[in-house]
């Protein structure tokens, strides 16, 4: 084979390899975009000012621990996860999502075993977030409160057939793993 044929088809393979990079970043980013599709496109500046929420925080008491950790704001969203642990054995767990839906923020939990539920912010300052989800069973509310930058209070509400309960969650900051 000619040198001069040989580079024109080393020339035609390095086109076909550009053309096909080109194709699998563009399903990647479409494949992304998908994945990311239950969240509106907003400014970020909707979910930024919950950054105090960032970070890793726990709650222990004798035989019970529960941890939560939080990704600050990117792209308009938070991700979390938390994990309660009893007598060294998991009890709950669940992924929760910050969002805006329908241009309210939405506190997106999907524990596991369990249908994915949104609550929409009800309230929001510089140090307290509600959502609420008045649909839901138990619980109706979900709240957030900075108590200074090494402490929050997570608390739960809502009726149980008919009775008004509130479960605290006085959380510290503890390293992330």
């Amino acid at each position: 084979m000619s040198r001069s044929r040989l580079l024109t088809k080393l020339s035609l393979l390095g086109v076909l390899l550009a053309i096909a990079a080109v194709v699998w970043l563009r399903r990647t980013a479409d494949s992304s975009d998908a994945a990311t599709a239950g969240a509106e496109a907003v400014p970020a500046s909707l979910v930024d000012p919950l950054e105090w929420l960032a970070g890793c925080w726990k709650h222990e008491e004798p035989g019970f621990r529960r941890d939560e950790q939080w990704m600050r704001p990117s792209g308009g969203t938070m991700i979390g996860m938390s994990r309660s642990v009893a007598d060294d054995r998991t009890v709950e767990y669940e992924y929760l999502r910050i969002e805006v839906r329908s241009g309210r923020l939405a506190y997106v939990a999907s524990p596991a075993g369990q249908a994915e539920t949104a609550f929409l912010a009800a309230e929001i300052t510089d140090r307290t977030v509600i959502f609420e989800a008045p649909g839901h069973d138990f619980p109706q509310k979900i709240s957030y409160e900075r108590l200074s930058p090494s402490s929050i209070l997570a608390w739960i509400e809502g009726d149980v057939d008919g009775v008004s309960r509130v479960v605290e969650f006085p959380m510290s900051a503890t390293r992330c793993p």
